[in-house]
């Protein structure tokens, strides 16, 4: 590991002051981590209590259920903008409707230089309000970025006419159309994504679910639904796949200002140290996170131009299925990182681990039943979007079972983004990306879309294990422990029966699927009159609430701690 992406000594404080554990003390927070009204943001003078492990845990708790709650909305509304994406415009239609957004998806993320990552890192090292010094990052974090992305904009403005033929296999004015409007929209999204990064640091995390999780997972599907009863083309569709992240923009500009003292007199003129600071976490950060977000919009590129745009759309839709079922990972993974982050600055390893094992386990226990669910019943998941994407039934199983290593190993890329290790985590994506487009070269142009899930499925396995064996050596503590393996274990053993129960009563398509939902409702309901699982409901709903008996081995009274974090 290089210094170039080790956190340096003292970045989120000048002075270089250090706590007890050798770690960089910067004065954000307090040990509760609740002690700032702003999100984790926190006011000087904070943070030189140990660390309370069960208060750490109550948060994650907290804060995880909110997002989990988030991603939940996320993800239904996600897969209703597919509806309406693949039903409206058909497969070739919604192939270029998909191929734009992974055109806007991957170009943001490049532009966006890994900042994002940056200011999640930086943010709860520092200090709010007017007299802190957390508002100079802003400068820092988004002037670089943004000039990129004007640059990126423009030039894919000048070669739309040359690049949709290639990416859209259409040359006429209409591919040209859309791609102009995906390029120019590239800078509001790059602000929108970094302002949404600093958001989740300075306000409680209800702040940046609403934006997030509801204003544009339910505006998208509203306003390209709008778009194709009006009778819209592609054009209409991709603006109002657009509009809801301009809105968004405006709400992050008016939540960040308060919090971080920006217009009450809060300095904003960043030192120098604070510029190779920042950008020495946020550069190596900047590869994987264009990688991160672009590895289905890969696929898709790959297969567009491979394969033809309907195998395209078919592999979106897939796509679309595989990323929802995510969600919950997500909501847990932003719900927590600047906790993490505070964490790892302290030194306070053996807390971070437990906070990651925990929120492991809720992930795979939410995660594991839709994936499952997807790889057995494919078929009857396409069906919703139309018959002509039913040839994708054997890209979901495929992409399905890929996904639970995905979230079996839980959100050990935030362990490594966290800690600092920016380098091991672009290592690790590189990894993944290198065995993807590798194999998508190979096998897209002989086997269309389940070709593309192949690809991307090992690029997953490869990604996911690489970076969870370097998450344990940096932590250097057990991230798997018996309660995640039962817990991985019981939810393979109930899914596996209900699953079993559907295809042998209606088969793999809708009928078999609902048999196979019925039979694991009933089976959760018949878990809830068991005493061991409802006594560990009400600790976890505790945890939740925050109440103090969550933790009665916890020396001395509890710190005051507000709910939603």
């Amino acid at each position: 590991m290089t210094a170039a992406t080790r956190p340096p000594t003292g970045a989120g404080d000048p002075r270089g002051a250090r706590g007890p554990a050798g770690a960089a003390h910067t004065g954000a927070v307090d040990a509760s981590g609740v002690g700032a009204p702003a999100g984790s943001v926190g006011r000087s003078g904070d943070g030189d209590g140990p660390v309370d492990g069960a208060a750490e845990t109550r948060r994650s708790a907290r804060s995880g259920a909110a997002g989990l709650v988030g991603a939940a909305t996320s993800g239904l509304f996600g897969f209703l903008l597919a509806v309406v994406i693949t039903r409206g415009y058909g497969t070739a239609g919604s192939g270029a409707f998909f191929a734009a957004i992974g055109v806007v998806t991957v170009a943001t993320a490049v532009c966006t230089l890994g900042a994002e990552t940056g200011l999640m890192w930086a943010l709860p090292r520092r200090r709010g309000g007017t007299g802190g010094d957390a508002a100079r990052m802003l400068p820092v974090a988004l002037l670089p970025p943004l000039l990129t992305a004007v640059v990126v904009a423009v030039a894919g403005v000048l070669a739309a006419d040359a690049l949709a033929p290639r990416l859209l296999d259409d040359s006429g004015d209409g591919g040209a159309a859309l791609l102009t409007v995906s390029f120019a929209a590239v800078p509001v999204v790059v602000a929108t994504t970094l302002l949404l990064a600093a958001l989740r640091c300075v306000r409680p995390i209800r702040a940046y679910v609403g934006v997030q999780f509801f204003l544009l997972p339910v505006a998208r599907p509203v306003l390209v639904g709008a778009a194709v009863l009006a009778g819209g083309g592609l054009l209409a569709g991709m603006a109002g796949w657009l509009v809801p992240a301009a809105l968004a923009l405006l709400a992050c500009l008016t939540l960040v200002a308060g919090p971080l003292g920006v217009g009450r007199g809060a300095a904003l003129r960043p030192a120098r140290a604070d510029w190779s600071a920042f950008w020495r976490f946020a550069l190596p950060r900047a590869a994987s996170a264009a990688i991160d977000a672009g590895n289905m919009w890969v696929g898709v590129l790959l297969t567009s131009v491979l394969a033809g745009p309907a195998d395209a759309g078919v592999f979106g839709a897939v796509g679309r299925y595989i990323l929802a079922g995510q969600l919950a990972m997500q909501g847990l993974r932003v719900a927590v990182s600047p906790q993490l982050s505070r964490l790892l600055g302290r030194g306070e390893r053996g807390a971070a681990a437990a906070v990651h094992r925990q929120l492991t386990t809720w992930g795979l226990v939410l995660s594991w039943p839709v994936y499952l669910l997807l790889a057995v019943f494919g078929l009857a998941f396409l069906q919703l979007f139309g018959p002509e994407f039913t040839a994708g039934a054997t890209a979901m199983t495929v992409l399905a079972l890929a996904m639970l290593v995905n979230t079996g190993v839980g959100n050990v890329q935030s362990l490594l983004l966290m800690g600092g290790r920016s380098g091991l985590h672009l290592a690790a994506t590189l990894a993944g990306l290198l065995v993807t487009v590798s194999l998508g070269l190979w096998l897209i142009p002989a086997h269309g879309a389940t070709g593309a899930a192949l690809a991307w499925a090992a690029g997953i396995a490869t990604e996911n294990l690489t970076a969870a064996g370097c998450a344990r050596v940096v932590v250097g503590q057990p991230l798997v422990d018996a309660a995640m393996l039962r817990a991985g274990a019981a939810t393979v053993a109930g899914v596996g029966i209900a699953a079993t129960v559907g295809v042998l009563a209606g088969g793999r398509g809708t009928g078999g699927l609902a048999v196979a939902v019925g039979v694991l409702a009933a089976g959760c309901v018949g878990l809830l009159t068991l005493p061991v699982v409802r006594a560990r409901v009400r600790v976890t709903m505790v945890q939740i609430r925050g109440r103090r008996e969550a933790a009665p081995a916890a020396a001395g009274p509890a710190p005051e701690e507000s709910k939603g974090r």
